[in-house]
């Protein structure tokens, strides 16, 4: 596995590890076979791991806390706070991004992780109600203090952004990023490249969607989160397998899985672009993978975007209320 820099001196494994689903919203948890990804990430090279503390909540930093006994210096770790869950519910309380906030929840990552710093701290969405400069005066403070390298922000807008990096410099920015969620090209991608500053993409499989496996949503469980997603839901759903089918038919022809192509396209977008696909399973972890093998020319750069446009996709990304976070 190569790497890439991200910003700022972060120099991280190309192709990331999103651990989310491993314990929150996209069914049961099976913390052994979770474990045995994150052991088979660092031995084929993806050192770069990505949690936050909504994910469980805070089972996850739990886990990967787990993970990261003994050898914590090999894996370049992110995680995130700003989202406020109640514990009960798992329903979201809102965002806070004020200072006092901002320590605490750094304080109780580092316990959950179980380490003394944390190589990437993102702002998980912005808070409306605190100005970014306040929020990321006091992360600053954290890098000041030892407990934080690096700073970043997910789903933020490029004018948000520019106001963050007149505080402090902003490592990576995290937004989803895919063949079928395009809105950052417009105007983040452009920032980021103005400032200085690395670009994370998750959910880069289109949350599984494009790998083709999703031809109904009986095949989510329960539980899935996705069930409440409106692309895959009813006639979006339908809309969007023609979609995933297009993505099969290239990935035939250029002799890889559609998960492979699809995260081909995102590296294939910048040096400077770094997905962080996630799964809970070995052989998802290892097809993944590949996708770093795969190189792409113009010539299939052009063909991709003319089966799958910018805009293509069927519904919005999230539900409505959560679509009012975006892009803060």
């Amino acid at each position: 596995m190569r790497t890439r820099r991200l910003r700022q001196g972060l120099e991280v494994s190309e192709l990331g590890l999103g651990c989310m689903g491993m314990s929150y919203a996209y069914g049961a948890a099976d913390d052994a076979e979770s474990l045995r990804v994150l052991d088979r990430a660092l031995e084929i090279g993806i050192n770069f791991w990505d949690t936050a503390d909504i994910y469980g909540p805070h089972a996850n930093e739990e886990l990967v806390g787990r993970a990261l006994n003994g050898r914590r210096e090999r894996v370049t770790l992110a995680t995130k706070f700003g989202i406020q869950l109640d514990p009960e519910t798992r329903m979201s309380r809102g965002v806070n991004g004020r200072p006092d906030y901002v320590r605490r929840a750094c304080d109780d990552s580092l316990r959950r992780l179980g380490t003394e710093v944390i190589d990437l701290y993102y702002l998980h969405r912005v808070d409306p109600a605190t100005p970014i400069e306040d929020t990321v005066g006091a992360m600053a403070e954290l890098v000041a203090a030892g407990k934080v390298r690096h700073l970043g922000l997910s789903e933020a807008s490029a004018a948000t952004l520019e106001r963050a990096c007149a505080v402090h410099p902003i490592t990576a920015l995290q937004s989803e990023y895919s063949l079928w969620t395009r809105d950052p090209e417009a105007e983040v991608l452009p920032a980021c490249r103005r400032l200085g500053v690395g670009f994370v993409p998750y959910s880069p499989l289109g949350r599984g969607f494009l790998t083709g496996e999703i031809r109904s949503p009986d095949d989510l469980a329960a539980d899935d989160w996705r069930r409440m997603n409106p692309r895959f839901q009813g006639e979006a759903f339908e809309a969007n397998l023609r979609l995933a089918d297009a993505v099969r038919t290239l990935a035939e022809d250029k002799g890889c899985t559609p998960a492979q192509l699809a995260l081909a396209w995102v590296r294939a977008q910048g040096e400077d672009v770094v997905p962080i696909p996630g799964t809970k399973r070995v052989r998802y972890l290892e097809e993944n993978a590949g996708a770093a093998q795969v190189a792409l020319t113009a010539d299939h750069l052009a063909k991709i975007d003319a089966a799958v446009p910018a805009g293509s996709a069927a519904g919005t990304r999230y539900p409505e209320a959560m679509m009012r976070s975006l892009n803060g």
